[in-house]
């Protein structure tokens, strides 16, 4: 009957859910940071770059605070 299929989809379903949450904790243990950021296109790679160039994290919440006043002479 149709309630056949329901262990094997069970089973299939689980094992393709498995890698989606073991990334959260091996994220977690290599980056300290649970959530990657997505740097598929250039800005993304460029944002990362700025959050970590002005605050050495790029996960952290950067405003305009973040960025350094320039001294004038």
């Amino acid at each position: 009957m149709w309630f056949e299929i329901l262990p094997g989809a069970v089973i299939i379903t689980t094992l393709l859910s498995v890698p989606i949450y073991a990334m959260y904790g091996l994220q977690k243990l290599t980056i300290g940071n649970a959530f990657r950021r997505n740097m598929d296109d250039r800005f993304g790679r460029v944002m990362y770059q700025r959050d970590f160039r002005l605050t050495d994290n790029p996960y952290k919440m950067n405003g305009l605070d973040a960025i350094p006043d320039e001294k004038t002479n």
